[in-house]
């Protein structure tokens, strides 16, 4: 029951962090002056109301006080993958030989013969352990 528990948990874990490993995400954020204004992840970043101001500020000074920061964080992009074809000679002779022998370990066992199946027992007619008083302790 541990064990399976265990096993349960331990493929699940494996599984995030499959999954989180290849995520990508990107994270944005607004800067109005140095504070922060907004910050989002799956969404576009909301500006501050001095965004239309700014706009005509610009065209003059050429200088804008708002800024957008993007930080992306990429995962894996890809997962290697191997053919049998990539492999060396000597890694080929390896992989077959264990494929081999796993194959043969769970062959399948031929049925038992049980030679007293059809046996009938002798009818009891004393009890012997009795009749000599004879116990077992």
């Amino acid at each position: 029951m541990k064990i399976l528990l265990s096993h349960k948990i331990f493929s699940v874990a494996l599984s995030f962090l499959v999954m989180f490993s290849t995520l990508s995400l990107t994270i944005e954020k607004h800067f109005c002056g140095d504070v922060l204004i907004d910050v989002a992840i799956f969404t576009e970043t909301e500006k501050c109301a001095m965004e239309a101001f700014e706009i005509e500020q610009e065209k003059i000074t050429k200088i804008s006080c708002c800024k957008d920061e993007i930080d992306v964080l990429d995962g894996i992009n890809l997962i290697a993958t191997t053919s049998f074809e990539d492999l060396d000679e000597i890694q080929e002779q390896l992989l077959l030989s264990y494929f081999n022998s796993y194959v043969n370990l769970l062959e399948s066992l031929p049925n038992l013969v049980v030679p007293h199946k059809d046996y009938s027992q002798p009818l009891l007619i004393k009890d012997i352990q009795v009749l000599d008083e004879v116990y077992l302790i």
